[in-house]
Formats: structure tokens, sequence, C-alpha cells
């Protein structure tokens, strides 16, 4: 067993080996990559990409990610491709086929197939001299010196370089079709991901009580309104303006000093100019004012009425916090 410093001195020299792999990726980002991206920014069908083994892996990542940025996309296993799942590909498909040695037998099976169907076919291999490399309309180097693996067996840094073009490849892509952030959304609709991107305010607050109070309101009417609204929080209201707020700990630390309460009135207590914000203002906004300014209520407003709260714990069920 290594001791601790030899751990991380392994761990650190691998993560500089695949540090330096990816930097010679450079020279791959060449006028044939740029000819693969227009074909697949062209393509009327969907891009169908397939490898086998760890490859294979690789291959539903980049599947997972160009179908999440705007880029159709399909996984085809090499083996299962040659035993009938090659009837989904289609005529206008593109088909990227992953291969670190470009010559394993199911990718050379595999290979005809799909040009006798008339499939353009990209190869994303490191070794062009292979079967793969020859017969592929397009090519794209993953080509690596060694693998990280001390034996130079384990697949590390040839699968990091088939990721990282990958990753190359959808990011070209996104840019080209000027995928933002409102469409990364409605790809996204579930998780906390695609709450951060679309979730506002009014989303939230509607659900809970309305806390309002009048600046005479007395002490009690006080305490029943934040206690029975549950939000730890009361606005106090003039018309429909919100012109100060109450918290449970404004009503703590008046308690804590000597005064007559049946004499206290909510414009006493009150903080003026309370910190609001708009109703369709994107939900993580009002993260960032709450941890801003440590509150964990905001008073909502449209326009310049008074329309609900919205909680730290709204935020925080829907994951956003």
């Amino acid at each position: 067993m290594k001791n601790s410093d030899e751990i991380k001195q392994i761990a650190r020299q691998t993560l500089q080996i695949e540090r330096d792999s990816i930097e010679a990726l450079m020279a791959s980002i060449n006028d044939e990559f740029v000819d693969v991206v227009e074909t697949i920014y062209q393509c009327k069908g969907r891009v169908v990409v397939s490898g086998i083994g760890k490859s294979a892996i690789v291959a539903q990542k980049i599947v997972a990610t160009l179908n999440s940025t705007g880029t159709p996309a399909l996984f085809m296993h090499a083996a299962d491709a040659i035993h009938g799942d090659l009837g989904m590909v289609q005529k206008e498909d593109v088909v990227i086929c992953i291969s670190k040695s470009g010559d394993t037998p199911e990718v050379k099976v595999l290979v005809p197939l799909v040009k006798g169907m008339g499939n353009t076919l990209v190869a994303l291999t490191g070794n062009f001299s292979s079967y793969l490399g020859e017969h592929a309309d397009f090519r794209i180097s993953c080509a690596v010196e060694k693998e990280a693996c001390p034996n130079n067996l384990a697949p590390t840094n040839s699968t990091t370089a088939q990721m990282v073009m990958g990753d190359a490849l959808a990011v070209c892509l996104i840019e080209c079709r000027e995928f933002g952030s409102k469409d990364f959304a409605r790809y996204h609709p579930g998780g906390a991901l695609g709450k951060r991107l679309y979730l506002r305010v009014s989303d939230l607050y509607q659900q809970n009580e309305k806390p309002a109070v009048s600046a005479e309101s007395s002490l009690k009417e006080v305490i029943i309104e934040i206690s029975t609204k549950r939000l730890g929080v009361t606005a106090v209201v003039e018309g429909k303006k919100a012109i100060g707020v109450i918290t449970d700990g404004d009503l703590r630390r008046m308690l804590s000093q000597d005064h007559d309460l049946s004499q206290v009135k909510a414009r006493d207590i009150m903080t003026s100019s309370p910190k609001t914000i708009m109703e369709d203002a994107m939900a993580v906004e009002a993260v960032k004012v709450m941890k801003q300014t440590n509150i964990s209520q905001l008073i909502v407003c449209s326009g310049e009425e008074y329309v609900g709260v919205v909680h730290f714990h709204d935020l925080l069920k829907e994951g956003l916090i």
C-alpha cells in the first residue's frame, strides 16, 4: 500500500499527464474539424454516435450533451448495430464512430454498412491509418502519446481525449445555433439547473399567505398576523404600498427592551424601506439578494404594489439553495 504522499503524487501526475494530452489536441482543431461542425449543423437528420467498450460510454455522454444543447442525437452500440440496431439510422443522419484503434472487429463490420447506406461517417479516432480512419468521410484525431495508466493499458488519456473533442464539437454547435439560456431551460425543465433558468418569483410567492398590517396596528395585531400567516414576517402597508416590514426577530428584540407594550404600534418597530423584489424577477435573483443581505424573506411587488412574500424556504424547497 502506498503512503499518503505517494498517493497524492500519483494523482497529481495523472492529472498532469491528462492535461498534457488535452493540450496536444490543439493541433487537431483544423479545417476538417470545421467541416464536421458545418456538416452536423446543416444535417437535417440526427447525429448517431457509436462505439464499443469505453468508447461506447464516451459516446453516450456525447449524445447526452448534444441532445441537451439543441442537436438531436442517438447512441448506437457498435456491437448491437450489426445485430439489428443499425435500423435506427435514417438516410439523413450523420454517424460518428468512436474508436481509439479504429480497427476493432465490430467497427470494421459497421463501417461498410454505414457507408453502404449513404450516410456521412465521421471517425473520432487515435489512428488515421486504421480501417475506420481510411474509410470515414471526415476524421477528428483524439490521438494520445500514452495512457496515464502505468501499464499503458487502461483507457485514460484516450477516453479523456475523446470526451474533450466531443465537448468541442458540442460547444461549437451551441455557438453556431446561438443556443442561449432560454433554449437550455426548455431542454432542462427538471431539477435545480432548469429551475435556475426559468423559475420566477411569481411562481413561488403566490403559494404563500399575504401578511399585512397598517402602521397604526397594535402589537397584538402584528403578532397575530405574523403567527397566522406563518412566514415570520409581515409587511406594513399604506394603501397598496409596503412602507415597512416587521419580522419575528424585530418582535423579539423589541420585547427584550423596556417598552409599554400597550402603546406599541407597528410603525414603532417596523424597518422602513424594506428590501423588495419584483414578481417577474428570476428566483435566483431572490437567492442572491437574500444571501447578500442575510435575510430570510423578501417583500414581493408588482410595480409599487405589495403583492406577497417570498421566503428562503420556498427557494430551498425548489433546490435553488
